[in-house]
């Protein structure tokens, strides 16, 4: 399956899809999204991968082989662990392909948020301090510079290792609603 873009041709129906993109990118919001409007479910694949003091569950990779043995959800497509078992069981992936102003933007300002307002996130973890980004080599908006450049080369490898699996590649952010109007208007 060639790498479609927002001009292509979409299927209007999906029942299982995936989004891709860096940190910051919106995965979780598309997801939200397209959840809603093809009625998949959804849930974060950071709470489940996330546990108590940031540690890893072990419960991991068994909860996400029981989430995609269902028929219908979305899901953000991360976590070396499961990539390849999410890919091979999906129709679609989004790539939120974005620029890295657009994307170091959102993570930035999506952090710092959360950081001030100590918002909850996954089983009572919140943001570290700002002032980690220094010492922290796996502060999210380190981690979302280092993994940038690596997208590019993980699309050409799904293409390759999954051939029959629709991957549509988003480059601007107000071309998302036009994809949000196509999917679902069956």
């Amino acid at each position: 399956m060639p790498l479609l873009t927002t001009l292509d041709q979409l299927d209007p129906a999906y029942d299982r899809v995936l989004v891709a993109g860096v940190s910051g990118s919106g995965k979780t919001t598309m997801c939200s999204k397209l959840g809603a409007r093809l009625g998949l479910v959804h849930i974060e694949l950071d709470s489940l991968f996330h546990g108590p003091n940031w540690s890893v569950r072990t419960t991991f990779e068994a909860e996400v082989d029981e989430f995609i043995s269902q028929d219908r959800w979305v899901l953000e497509w991360q976590y070396d662990q499961v990539r390849q078992r999410l890919a091979a069981r999906a129709d679609l992936l989004v790539w939120l392909d974005y620029p890295l102003v657009v994307v170091m933007k959102r993570v930035i300002w999506r952090t710092v948020r959360r950081g001030v307002t100590h918002e909850p996130l996954w089983n009572g973890n919140v943001e570290p301090p700002l002032w980690t980004i220094m010492t922290n080599r796996e502060h999210i908006i380190r981690w979302a510079w280092q993994t940038r450049a690596s997208y590019p080369g993980r699309i050409r490898q799904l293409l390759t290792d999954h051939p029959d699996l629709s991957v549509l590649r988003i480059t601007d952010p107000r071309d998302t609603e036009r994809v949000l109007e196509v999917l679902g208007s069956s």
